[in-house]
């Protein structure tokens, strides 16, 4: 007995029946308690991430988010993408900046800046494969910006995170829209209503009489009935766009910079054997290619049986995942590296760091080897793509070095999608098409010209195919079209210049030209 009178619970499990099966528990007993495990950092992160959609939204939020969406509804719904998309893809983060200017994620807003910047690119670039590439990117971009991601495992997240801040968003914009009307929620009720019946009835009867009089027909504006369905779709997709930025702005998720808990060291010699080798590796590759530059291997290539752009074609799509590989070889290696003592992470710097000024000469040599091919077979689209993403290789490992110098890299994830940002957007300013045919059309390249395959480039190459000489110029231009942009939601820099240089050109091309145009048709790039 306690004293309290009470009787004491017993702390062992009453003992088994004389059947030996146990016999039922005393009324008095209770199993011992178990604590339970404290919760770890990312349930508490995820808890809080979810509890932010109780929060009402803020009228303003509401406000941008409702403009927007009729901006995107409006402009979005286009033949051809333009000026519109590019409007809209800067107002979406209207609602989103402010939040991210008073916690001070400065480089969540450059990176967002990019992403615009790249969308933007729709309202100058007519060529498809541009267009695409930006906005794939622009969209990660935009991901990555909008979720505060700052380590290699929120950038990966990102996609995911941003739709569940997307899904967050609903109930924080119903809960908003609920604060906002209060008590009023009645009398909107009473006038959506009203609205409603005004709308349905002008344009009944408006419809009516304007098959009844062509003349009041004249004087109504335009409707087409039949894209409203998709304008509202995109409206509504525009809002929740702008609200889950604004949101994910001012409620980032707690993992954002969650990182990676750091590697087990190696010892310094299990270690080194690897890395030691592949930096022998490739600095012997990197030998064989300066030896290249200077004699040419002439002897070598002539008993192989290869001319220079055989030779340069051969290894380049090699050279160019040696290159990526090595970047996850690095970043392993980085992980696992011996710094117990100073001379540890000394021996670790020079090895990581010979192995990557090593990959640097592979990558010169990469672009050496694909300027030896396009001197001889010219310049497509394929190859400039895949020149832009070694040099984005190449600054990607330069970033890798300075992180390196101090042993610190938690700016670098960011920066390497910053970086694939400015290298497609360098991409599209310098108006590839463009210098294909500036490229393609130089007096050493006449002979492998091939005309078809600059016909088939967009409106971006207009400007410069009307630059060529007689009778280039009007082989290439000729019977060419290109869409004229009919308002802001089209707009397009490219599609305009091409259509005031094609307003003046004649179409028909004469027995004579003819004739002299197919001498350029034919050529395989």
């Amino acid at each position: 007995m306690s004293d309290a009178g009470e009787p004491t619970a017993p702390t062992d499990p009453p003992p088994a029946g004389p059947t030996g099966v146990a016999a039922p528990p005393h009324p008095a007993w209770r199993a011992p308690a178990v604590a339970p495990s404290p919760p770890t950092r990312f349930t508490l992160a995820r808890d809080a991430f979810w509890a932010a959609r109780t929060v009402p939204a803020p009228a303003p939020a509401l406000a941008v988010s409702a403009v927007v969406g009729v901006l995107g509804g409006v402009l979005l719904v286009a033949d051809l993408p333009g000026l519109g998309t590019s409007l809209v893809a800067l107002a979406v983060w209207g609602a989103a900046v402010p939040a991210l200017v008073r916690r001070r994620a400065w480089n969540a807003l450059v990176t967002a800046a990019l992403a615009v910047a790249l969308v933007a690119m729709v309202a100058v670039r007519d060529a498809g494969w541009v267009l695409a590439l930006c906005v794939v990117v622009a969209v990660l971009a935009g991901m990555v910006a909008a979720t505060s991601a700052s380590s290699a495992p929120a950038v990966l997240l990102s996609p995911l995170t941003w739709a569940s801040g997307a899904l967050r968003a609903v109930p924080w914009v119903r809960n908003g829209v609920g604060t906002l009307l209060g008590t009023r929620r009645a009398q909107l009720l009473v006038a959506l209503r009203s609205v409603a019946v005004t709308v349905a009835l002008l344009l009944v009867f408006g419809a009516l009489f304007a098959s009844a009089d062509s003349v009041f027909a004249s004087y109504l504006p335009s409707l087409d009935v039949g894209m409203l369905p998709a304008r509202v779709v995109a409206g509504v997709l525009v809002a929740l766009l702008t609200a889950s930025l604004a949101h994910l702005a001012v409620a980032p998720p707690g993992w954002s910079d969650h990182r990676l808990p750091e590697g087990r060291p190696a010892r310094r010699g299990e270690w080194l054997l690897p890395v030691g080798a592949l930096a022998a590796l490739v600095l012997a590759f990197v030998l064989v290619q300066v030896g290249a530059l200077v004699d040419g291997h002439r002897h070598v290539l002539e008993t192989l049986g290869l001319s220079y752009a055989q030779y340069a074609r051969q290894g380049f799509a090699q050279l160019v995942v040696v290159t990526a590989l090595t970047l996850v070889v690095v970043g392993v290696a980085a992980r696992r590296a011996p710094r117990a003592t100073p001379g540890d992470r000394l021996v670790s710097r020079v090895a990581l760091g010979v192995l990557c000024v090593g990959t640097l000469g592979v990558v010169a040599s990469a672009l050496r080897r694909m300027d030896l091919y396009v001197e001889v077979f010219g310049l497509t689209r394929l190859r400039l793509l895949v020149l832009v993403a070694e040099v984005a290789l190449a600054a990607i490992l330069v970033l890798v070095m300075v992180a390196g110098i101090r042993w610190r890299g938690t700016w670098l994830p960011v920066a390497v999608v910053q970086v694939v940002a400015v290298a497609m957007l360098g991409l599209a300013l310098a108006d590839p098409d463009a210098q294909i045919v500036r490229h393609n059309t130089t007096a050493e390249a006449r002979e492998q010209l091939d005309l078809s395959y600059l016909r088939g480039l967009s409106a971006d190459a207009v400007p410069a195919l009307d630059a060529l000489d007689e009778p280039l110029r009007t082989c290439a231009l000729a019977f060419r079209e290109v869409a004229v942009p009919t308002g802001i939601a089209d707009a397009n820099l490219s599609r305009w210049r091409a259509a005031r240089i094609l307003a003046f050109e004649d179409q028909e091309v004469d027995v004579t030209d003819s004739e002299t145009c197919a001498q350029w048709d034919g050529h395989t790039r």
